[in-house]
């Protein structure tokens, strides 16, 4: 299996960043490591294995991105409002950077947008404000609202709020958005959430799933047994979930 790292100076983070390449071929899965978690987690929890046929076979090739966590949200010496914004200029990274280098190894592929845990916000919040980059969304434990208070979890802006941070905020702004040509985008998205019967965030994802069906975004959202929220659960949702679609 082709693995390749890949480090360079981001001029929009202002440090260095790492990435790993896993394939050569097919659609471009963009991986959104879990909370202030490293571009190597993937690997470590055992989850590029499960997908290693598909990667060899060049019908997947992923895309392990590093994480900024520790300086935006989970950034707790810094003004709420310098954690969003801390979070917009890695997405500007996201977009600006990684992306060309996609394009540039697997020109013409479309990409996918996964994560697990706070990795699932990240990979839901860029495709539902940029849907026409992204194919396929698949989102394992997430939590698509940093504002609530459930269980252990903090409102991670604590009480702050602004444009930034809802638009920020899926369950937030989707609601609102009426742009035909997203809109558009959205609905030939294919988009699957995958939550544990007993996570705490349940009622999140239920919520957005309210919000998409309301929308005329079609999508599907599965239950899996117990807190699903931990490596050995995910590895055995990537081999049902994350799979080239018929129209890659």
């Amino acid at each position: 299996m082709n693995r390749e790292y890949h480090k360079w100076w981001s001029p929009r983070l202002e440090r260095e960043m790492e990435m790993l390449v896993f394939g050569k071929a097919g659609p471009r899965v963009l991986v959104f490591p879990t909370r202030g978690g490293r571009f190597y987690e993937y690997e470590n929890l055992g989850l590029v294995e499960q997908v290693r046929e598909q990667i060899e076979a060049g019908e997947l090739q992923l895309y392990c991105v590093d994480s900024i966590d520790t300086e935006s949200f989970y950034c707790w010496w810094a003004h709420p409002h310098g954690r969003v914004k801390r979070h917009e200029r890695y997405e500007s990274y996201i977009l600006d950077e990684v992306f060309p280098l996609m394009e540039l190894k697997n020109p013409g592929q479309k990409t996918i947008s996964h994560g697990c845990s706070l990795g699932a916000f990240h990979a839901a919040n860029i495709a539902f404000r940029h849907p026409e980059r992204f194919h396929k969304l698949i989102a394992f434990s997430g939590r698509f609202d940093l504002t609530l208070e459930v269980d252990d979890f903090r409102n991670l802006f604590d009480g702050y709020y602004c444009d930034d941070v809802f638009f920020n905020t899926p369950t937030h702004f989707l609601p609102g958005l009426n742009c035909e040509q997203k809109m558009k985008a959205l609905r030939e998205m294919e988009i699957t959430l995958v939550i544990g019967d007993e996570d705490p965030f349940r009622a999140n994802n239920e919520h957005l799933s309210r919000i998409l069906w309301d929308k005329g975004i079609w999508h599907g959202l599965h239950y899996w047994n117990g807190r699903a929220h931990r490596g050995r659960y995910w590895r055995e949702m990537v081999p049902h979930f994350l799979r080239p679609s018929q129209s890659a």
